[in-house]
């Protein structure tokens, strides 16, 4: 009974497409109940009957159209685990079920760090076969306690690419980066006595690896890009060699100098299995974003792997970086990040280049300078023999500029699509899923924009923008404010100054007037002390903060 009630709650919107189903049978029946005592007809009273019998069946039809594409929503919304917003799914997303979603593209996404898990997180949403290659180039690296005591091997970017693909993200980071406090396990790592058990169960890392997928819910699979012991090597251009990694953004700033290639200890490492093979079966390949020197190059040196990315007939993709890294791409263009590509690997390693439209606020450029970063360059036209894709990548993540995981992944899936449509494979189930849930995500991010915009400038859900003020000043107000607030702390510290050279000038006067005249003043008035410098200094500065009170209380 209870299962049947449910029906009928308010939540399944059910109730109103029954209601206009029974106006429809009404009208209906009324219509023919009319024809049928009618004892003389005319053609005025035929038209009026034939209007409500018409609007009846009209609306029986809509009732039972929507009642039903209602149920099979409200199926959707109890079955489909991948729904994250239950209350208002689309129709449209009948087709993104578990069938169709399992034999969505073969995606291999190469790299490291932050970048790699930003399209991990966005391409997720699309398909289920995600292959994630990872680097593995921390040896050699200082060892946490925890590392030492388990004697576990350097996994910080294997956790993290597993963190991405996992369907409870924000649980499972919380779990593997979880150190205990206290008895016996006191400053050991979950994720290291995680993946040590998993290691002892299956006998080998690269078995516990992929293995964790059934055990952490993961969509995809993470794949280490090799199983020796790698270092990251750098030469610089005046010839020093770097043998450690995390030392190489150092040396280079303090050699002021850049990098000049890099390469890889041993330089004969074998791919770990499985490696190649996703590679050979895959449809798309992404290579990037990341620091192109230590998590992106250095997995296409490992032995194999460039040939079988030039060997494969899969979408080449390389997601360009929007802001240089100190010590490793200073002032480098989006060119410079691809010719680095091509000096170590040569021509054929990508066929795509998606890079951002550089419309970064200033603001947070400028507190990247401070860093010693800037946005990357777009001189795409130096480079030839690639197809580059302009797409807005960017978004502001706290005082950071970072790629947007659902903007980066609907750039791939847009690509891939039309690829699908340049084969005329517009009827094939693989290009209705992808465009069906590109379509629809693109319509949820708008609505989700709009929202942040209106929360954002302190307005309500239904609220149009301010009266007196013009599109443009709602839009770029809080820059606006910004740029007024950087300017008024500029001629605060200009008047700050200024009344600091007049002060000093001031005292050095009153020093020299108090030496030629001491022994007047002195004279006159035997009861009168001196001042010394350091009282008239201490006059000077209190005379300064008062000013700067008064102005900041106006």
């Amino acid at each position: 009974m209870n299962g049947f009630m449910h029906w009928f709650k308010s939540s399944t919107k059910m109730k109103r497409w029954i209601f206009l189903i029974l106006i429809g049978i009404i009208l209906c029946c009324y219509g023919i109940a009319e024809i049928l005592i009618m004892k003389e007809i005319s053609f005025q009273e035929v038209g009026k009957v034939v209007a409500i019998f018409v609007v009846g069946f009209v609306a029986i039809v809509v009732g039972l159209v929507y009642i039903n594409k209602r149920t099979l929503e409200v199926l959707i919304e109890s079955t489909d685990e991948r729904m994250e917003n239950k209350k208002n799914v689309n129709i449209n997303s009948l087709i993104f079920n578990k069938t169709v979603y399992d034999k969505g593209p073969n995606i291999v996404v190469i790299g490291g760090g932050t970048g790699l898990n930003t399209v991990l997180s966005g391409l997720k949403n699309y398909t289920s076969n995600l292959t994630a290659i990872v680097t593995v180039s921390d040896y050699g690296e200082a060892i946490t306690n925890s590392r030492k005591e388990l004697q576990t091997l350097p996994l910080n970017d294997i956790k993290d690419s597993i963190v991405a693909l996992s369907k409870k993200d924000e649980q499972v980071e919380k779990l593997l980066n979880h150190e205990f406090q206290s008895g016996r396990l006191r400053g050991l790592d979950f994720s290291d006595i995680y993946f040590l058990a998993m290691k002892e169960i299956n006998g080998n890392f690269e078995d516990s690896i992929i293995k964790s997928n059934e055990v952490i819910n993961m969509v995809g699979k993470v794949i280490p890009v090799t199983l020796d012991e790698m270092k990251i090597v750098a030469e610089l251009a005046n010839g020093y060699i770097v043998e450690e990694k995390s030392r190489i953004p150092e040396v280079v700033s303090e050699k002021l100098t850049k990098i000049n290639r890099i390469m890889i200890n041993p330089s004969n490492c074998k791919p770990a299995p499985g490696v190649v093979e996703a590679i050979k079966a895959a449809d798309c390949i992404i290579i990037g974003p990341g620091s192109l020197y230590t998590n992106v190059i250095p997995n296409l040196l490992v032995n194999g792997v460039n040939k079988a990315i030039k060997e494969s007939t899969a979408i080449k993709v390389y997601i360009s970086n929007i802001m240089t890294e100190p010590g490793q791409t200073d002032n480098y263009s989006v060119a410079d990040h691809i010719n680095a590509i091509l000096e170590h690997c040569g021509q054929g390693i990508f066929d795509y280049c998606i890079y951002d439209t550089g419309e970064v606020i200033p603001e947070f450029i400028k507190k990247y300078n401070l860093e010693g970063q800037d946005i990357v360059e777009q001189d795409v036209d130096k480079v030839k023999g690639i197809k580059f894709l302009q797409r807005n990548l960017s978004m502001i993540d706290g005082d950071f500029v970072r790629h947007d995981p659902n903007l980066v992944a609907a750039s791939i899936i847009e690509l891939i699509c039309d690829d699908l449509k340049y084969q005329d494979k517009q009827n094939d189930p693989q290009y209705l899923m992808l465009n069906t849930k590109l379509q629809e995500e693109k319509r949820i991010n708008k609505k989700k924009k709009a929202m942040a915009r209106k929360n954002k400038n302190g307005k309500k859900p239904h609220e149009k923008h301010v009266r007196g003020k013009s599109k443009f000043s709602n839009k770029y107000s809080e820059r606006i404010a910004s740029i007024r607030e950087a300017d008024k702390k500029a001629i605060i510290k200009t008047e700050k100054e200024n009344m600091k050279r007049k002060a000093s000038k001031m005292y050095d006067k009153n020093d020299g007037e108090s030496v030629k005249t001491t022994k007047q003043k002195s004279a006159k008035g035997r009861g009168r002390r001196m001042k010394t410098k350091a009282e008239l200094r201490e006059e000077m500065m209190k005379t300064l903060n008062e000013s700067d009170y008064k102005k900041g209380a106006r």
